[in-house]
């Protein structure tokens, strides 16, 4: 498979424990079925396997747990690693759990309804978990990872990743491409039922509020289109139309929409500015965004262009600290050796932070890739070793 997801650009707020453990218990379970235990092994695989024709109900959990291979249980663990923990972190351990084996269930049934051969695999839970990351985070970027002749990553919305590679291509169309032979060990129906029931569950359990709302999740994306476009409309009326949307109508009759607190709303402001592209309004937004919380980091590129703009600017201790942030937040991002270059140079000439700008320096000398920068930070570094008290720093 030339194209897989490496990583995403959100950062956790709390350990994933729950997503940590079943990883675990995963790998735990696949170690002692295929390594350990030799044909104890193969018959506990046989046995917990769900059964299409005669399932029982302790097979619904079990099969989750076994995997055919090293690589399917590799390849499913990483899905698990990258849209587990950002779900984890927003459902909580105890109600990611559920959710996760409740998935799993589910997937087995649609699996049996229509199968009568043996399953085994994580993909169903894997699927439901998939489309609850859609759901809560689908402005989220995915990083990609991509070779034929070459390897180079490239980011994408979680909403294309998701919607059109992952749901329409890889489990609808490219099967029916490569026919029944190709496809026959791969139980699409099963990882069709647990994106639905990710996508039911987690669209229900932010519409009752059991899950906490933000200005980025799918349903709050939904209503901004929907006043963006002037649709209108009730359940149980005739189909949406399109109509102009007065100020006075809105005034009078609100439609309904997402309460957000003073950091949310000066994250969308940011947004809007840099949409607009006024900088200057959206680094003044930023810079009023900091004051509220300190640790707020915005999106790979938004973070990227307000430090730019506030290097650009001469507001260097502000622009250190905004690439600072990006370096912890974005670690594995494409041009972080240019950001270490960058803070390198803002430390040694204009910080006098001489400390700071060596190890910055170093990094971006041994990363760089284009010899005309390799070279500015070889010379800059050695000036800001030359600056130490201690002077240059010996090798061992």
């Amino acid at each position: 498979m030339p194209l897989i997801p490496i990583g995403t650009e959100f950062r956790t707020r709390h350990a994933p424990v729950a997503n940590w453990v079943l990883i675990g218990v995963n790998v735990l379970v696949f170690i002692f079925t295929d390594y350990v235990s030799g044909a104890t092994g193969a018959q506990w695989k046989a046995f917990y396997a769900l059964d299409g024709a005669r399932p029982s109900l302790a097979q619904y959990v079990t099969y989750q747990f076994l995997h055919g291979d090293i690589w399917h249980l590799l390849g499913n663990m990483l899905f698990l690693w990258i849209f587990g923990n950002p779900v984890c972190d927003r459902m909580g351990n105890v109600g990611y759990a559920l959710f996760y084996l409740a998935g799993g269930i589910f997937a087995g049934f649609a699996f049996a309804t229509s199968a009568d051969n043996p399953l085994v695999g994580a993909s169903g839970a894997i699927a439901a978990v998939t489309t609850a990351f859609l759901v809560l985070f689908p402005r989220v970027h995915i990083t990609m990872l991509w070779w034929i002749f070459f390897v180079f990553t490239f980011q994408v919305p979680a909403l294309i990743l998701i919607v059109f590679k992952i749901i329409l291509w890889d489990t609808i169309l490219a099967p029916r491409l490569e026919g029944q032979a190709v496809a026959a060990n791969v139980a699409y129906s099963a990882h069709l039922g647990g994106y639905a029931f990710g996508f039911a569950v987690a669209m229900g359990l932010l519409a009752v509020r059991a899950l906490p709302r933000n200005q980025f999740d799918l349903i709050a994306l939904w209503n901004r289109w929907r006043r963006r476009t002037g649709l209108v409309g009730s359940g149980g009326g005739p189909p949406l139309v399109a109509r102009p949307i007065v100020v006075e109508e809105l005034d009078s009759h609100p439609l309904e929409t997402v309460p957000l607190t003073p950091v949310e709303q000066l994250r969308e402001e940011i947004a809007a500015h840099l949409a607009a592209r006024d900088v200057p309004a959206a680094t003044t937004a930023y810079l009023r965004l900091l004051e509220l919380d300190e640790h707020q980091v915005l999106a790979r590129p938004q973070q990227l262009e307000i430090a730019n703009h506030l290097a650009q600017t001469r507001q260097y201790g502000r622009a250190a600290q905004a690439y600072e942030d990006y370096l912890a937040a974005y670690p594995g991002s494409t041009d972080v050796s240019q950001v270490h270059l960058f803070l390198g140079l803002i430390y040694s000439r204009y910080l006098q932070a001489y400390d700071r700008a060596v190890g910055h320096l170093r990094h971006a000398v041994g990363a760089l890739q284009q010899d005309a920068q390799r070279t500015l930070a070889a010379e800059e570094l050695r000036h800001a070793e030359g600056q130490l008290p201690s002077g240059p720093a010996e090798k061992l």
